[in-house]
């Protein structure tokens, strides 16, 4: 079995973070495990407290992974510190960890700050240049490229910019008010775009997390980059489109895991 390494922070409603990252590649077929960079109190509602891992923790818990079972994907998510990207840099690059998955979270869907201002200088500096795909939303494109960006050709543009400066792929997401959410893939010099519609869902706490993970986990199991995209995000359209509601009962997450046979292959 391929496994999968999920380094992010915790979310306590078990929507978004290490949380929506083990369910997701477990959901794909892939064995996960988890180095926490923090814990958060938050729900859908928003963040009200956020407790950082120690740097030298956060090292261990890495180290006691790569040591163990190596991973054939990692997805990076929440990493609110300078000090705690420089281990998670270090480390992926002692053990010349391979697909890796940069999800750059910066703001928490529900508008929280998630990620300080010198954090971001050491994550443009260190983290990116070892991934191998990023995953930013619009606003994470507009700081990484420093344009703004309004339109599908600002899209093309901020992913050229993104994946020229740090040398990775990038996957830009749509919606944000430019299109329904047609995603655009920017990759060994040339852009693919993945159409979607969407999908008048509510519930869309956790979606970039779900999305970048699902992508790490095909990676793990050998996929294309583009296959990888086009099935996370058909993972992902489909779990939305199951239209979960937890306070409704056991039903529509039935569905929800129905949806998910088809990509544990």
């Amino acid at each position: 079995m391929k496994t999968a390494l999920s380094i992010a922070g915790s979310d306590s409603c078990g929507g978004a973070g290490i949380q929506a990252d083990i369910k997701t590649m477990t959901l794909n077929g892939v064995y996960a495990m988890s180095a926490v960079t923090a814990l958060t109190a938050q729900n859908t509602t928003g963040v009200s407290a956020i407790l950082e891992a120690d740097a030298d923790f956060l090292r261990k818990e890495i180290d006691a992974v790569f040591e163990d079972i190596f991973p054939d994907a990692v997805k990076i998510g929440m990493v609110s510190s300078g000090a705690l990207i420089e281990v998670i840099a270090d480390r992926l690059a002692y053990y010349h960890a391979g697909n890796v998955v940069a999800d750059p979270v910066m703001v928490a869907t529900s508008g929280a700050r998630l990620i300080s201002d010198d954090a971001i200088v050491t994550l443009k500096n260190r983290l990116l240049p070892v991934a191998d795909v990023i995953t930013p939303n619009i606003p994470e494109a507009e700081v990484l490229s420093g344009i703004a960006v309004t339109s599908e050709a600002d899209m093309e543009r901020a992913a050229r910019m993104i994946g020229d400066a740090f040398g990775c792929a990038v996957l830009i997401k749509g919606g944000h008010s430019i299109n329904d959410a047609n995603d655009i893939l920017y990759a060994n010099g040339e852009l693919t775009y993945f159409r979607g519609r969407r999908i008048n869902n509510p519930n869309t706490h956790g979606t970039g997390c779900t999305l970048s993970s699902a992508i790490a986990a095909n990676l793990a199991k050998g996929y294309s980059l583009v296959d990888a995209v086009e099935r996370a995000k058909a993972y992902i359209s489909g779990a939305l489109g199951a239209m979960l509601d937890l306070g409704r009962g056991s039903g529509p997450m039935n569905h929800a895991f129905d949806l998910n046979s088809k990509f544990a292959e």
